[in-house]
């Protein structure tokens, strides 16, 4: 009977353990472990074969094998390993036993486990889901936008003949005369809702521009409003002729002018139409991913 206790003594949590013969010591660096901790096992292995192995076995307080490790012991026949705790395998709060096995030898020590903090209810994990998938939608719609407007905001030169210019997104061209000055390009503004018009003065002069109404224009209570007409950031006069399809107006200026911009209450694009379709795109798939990420949730609980 004092045999059978001295060849299998087993004592508490980090303390040396010796297997039967007295021929293996296996210990843990510390009693007890969280959730997310690291156990250190090390020991030695006393008349071992250079080059043979041992096993080391974690079972939980059910007696179900959460862990294992092989390893070949150095020359010096000191072994060390860790393992981390918790995991699918690791749940459970007790008593785990460390067990090292080498050939017929064994020996035991074992260490306390926390457990891992139990599983939130399923209406929880349900809200948890919901919101980022939400966040998720957001972020990428505000992506989306963002990509989309800079890719809408690239601007493109207009190709300017001797008397007409074309406009970016439009297929409507504007028409023009200009004396003492040289045309070089118009632009939309989707800012300030204008057309910014870039010319090189060398003398006092005017430009004379008909622009169709799908380009810009300046509509108030389904009537006609006045443009308001700068050059280069000073307010100006100008003479103007409306029909059902265009307007057009004459503006003076002076030597060396750069820009002449006329505002007005609408100016292609609005939005751009292929940035609109993107756009359109973009939301139809993430609503529908979104919808069937809600399918999902809503059959799984």
């Amino acid at each position: 009977m004092i045999f059978a206790l001295f060849g299998i003594l087993i004592t508490s949590v980090g303390t040396t353990v010796f297997a039967e013969n007295g021929s293996i010591v296996v210990t843990t660096d510390k009693s007890s472990y969280s959730d997310g901790e690291t156990v250190t096992i090390s020991g030695e292995i006393k008349n071992m074969v250079p080059g043979d192995q041992l096993s080391i076995l974690i079972q939980s307080p059910n007696g179900n094998l959460v862990a294992l490790d092989q390893l070949t012991v150095g020359t010096d026949n000191q072994f060390s390993t860790e393992i981390k705790v918790g995991g699918k395998l690791m749940k459970t709060e007790g008593t785990y036993s460390v067990k090292v096995q080498y050939r017929a030898q064994s020996a035991t020590t074992s260490f306390e486990f926390d457990g891992i903090a139990s599983v939130t209810s399923n209406k929880t994990i349900e809200e948890t889901i919901e919101e980022t998938i939400e966040e998720t939608i957001e972020e990428t719609l505000e992506e989306t936008i963002e990509e989309t407007i800079i890719e809408d905001l690239v601007v493109i030169d207009s190709i300017v003949t001797s008397t007409t210019v074309t406009i970016q997104d439009s297929t409507d061209l504007v028409s023009y005369e200009i004396t003492n000055a040289k045309l070089i390009n118009v632009i939309p503004d989707l800012d300030a809702v204008s057309l910014l018009i870039y010319i090189e003065a060398i003398d006092d002069g005017s430009i004379t521009l008909t622009i169709p109404r799908t380009v810009l224009d300046a509509i108030i209570h389904e009537g006609d409003d006045e443009f308001f007409v700068l050059v280069d950031g000073e307010e100006v006069d100008f003479e103007e002729i409306t029909t059902s399809k265009d307007r057009t107006l004459t503006i003076e200026f002076n030597a060396g002018t750069e820009q002449i911009e006329i505002i007005g209450t609408f100016v292609i694009p609005e939005f751009g139409t292929i940035a609109a379709m993107i756009l359109a795109v973009a939301i139809i798939s993430i609503v529908a991913i979104s919808a069937k990420s809600r399918l999902g949730i809503s059959s799984r609980y």
